[in-house]
């Protein structure tokens, strides 16, 4: 083989191993792409199998531990009933609202602030109270909040009870395994404010039904609701979580109209987030010493409707949005990413 030969086969050579290196790199490049692009399919192709266990309390015995979850379940369900002003002179409920309410489906709803393995959960840190707090302290802050009553005591038979059927609920869920579809799914919020005209037309489209005109829900009896109250004295008041527009637009979006499940919803990201922002509008009941929530106060989340904050957007901001600037201005100074 002459010299010019030996350097033709040299450089094809070459340009083989280049050709080679370029396809390897373009494999390596079209995985990284396809692993980063799972972000958008992740919740459906994750595991769900958790929320079609057996949850049904009919199958426990009647024994001491059967019967005291089978209480746990009716306090979850009738806790306005069981709890309220229509069974005690003191009661610990101050509305017509149950668990069941927020927590759909007895706790068993994906994406509806299920309350399948939240025992193993706690103790939790939570930026409201900013501490530690276990389990019992956090069915109180719902008691205190969204049920609009006061604390139940931690070693009461209703305490328990609910404790039983949370813990019951759990069963099959490992220690420090996290399940897929827990709290709420979120939503990609408009980049402006609430649209308050358009809530109302969201409302009276797809809530009414339910919910009735006036917000007011549909009564079976004078204590007893067949739908919830969503304003008004028998509502949850300003306090609660579901005061913020964004929590409450990523609950209505993946649970609401009624039937509506996380991977088939009926609403969009902007008809949810009018409608909670109308919902959210309405009166309803004041809780006391909310200037006390959140003492960390960038930890506040950004939809919070009530002041003292750690910025300077308005009150009305952080009711209505828009919540961009504010997301912006948490995530330049604080390094935090809020998303409600």
């Amino acid at each position: 083989m002459d010299k010019n030969s030996s350097k033709v086969f040299f450089y094809k050579g070459l340009r083989k191993i280049q050709n080679s290196l370029y396809f390897f790199f373009f494999i390596i490049a079209l995985l990284v792409f396809s692993y980063l692009a799972r972000d958008n399919f992740s919740e459906e192709e994750a595991d769900y199998s958790i929320y079609s266990m057996s949850y049904d309390t009919n199958i426990l015995p009647d024994s001491p531990r059967g019967l005291e979850i089978k209480y746990g379940y009716r306090l979850f369900i009738e806790t306005s009933q069981m709890l309220g002003v229509k069974s005690k002179e003191n009661p610990y409920v101050g509305n017509a609202l149950s668990c069941n309410n927020c927590h759909l489906n007895a706790g068993t709803q994906a994406f509806a602030i299920p309350l399948i393995g939240v025992n193993k959960r706690f103790p939790q840190y939570r930026g409201r109270e900013n501490k530690t707090g276990s389990l019992e302290e956090r069915i109180n802050g719902c008691f205190e909040r969204s049920m609009n009553g006061k604390n139940l005591k931690e070693n009461s038979k209703e305490m328990k009870a609910l404790l039983a059927y949370m813990n019951w609920l759990g069963r099959y869920v490992k220690e420090d395994e996290i399940i897929n579809g827990k709290g709420l799914l979120k939503i990609n919020y408009p980049d402006r404010a609430v649209n308050l005209i358009n809530g109302k037309q969201v409302f009276d489209k797809h809530c009414v039904e339910c919910h009735g005109e006036d917000g007011q829900g549909e009564k079976i009896d004078n204590y007893t609701f067949m739908y919830p109250p969503l304003w008004g004295s028998n509502s949850y008041n300003n306090g609660a979580g579901m005061t913020r527009v964004l929590t409450a637009a990523m609950f209505i979006k993946y649970n609401m109209p009624q039937g509506t499940t996380f991977d088939n919803p009926v609403l969009t990201d902007e008809e949810s987030y009018d409608v909670a922002g109308y919902i959210n509008q309405q009166l309803r009941p004041a809780k006391l010493n909310l200037e006390a929530d959140f003492p960390i106060r960038e930890k506040k989340p950004m939809s919070t409707p009530y002041p003292p904050y750690a910025d300077s957007f308005s009150q009305t901001q952080h009711q209505l949005g828009p919540f961009k600037p504010i997301f912006e201005y948490y995530k330049k100074n604080y390094n935090i990413e809020k998303n409600k």
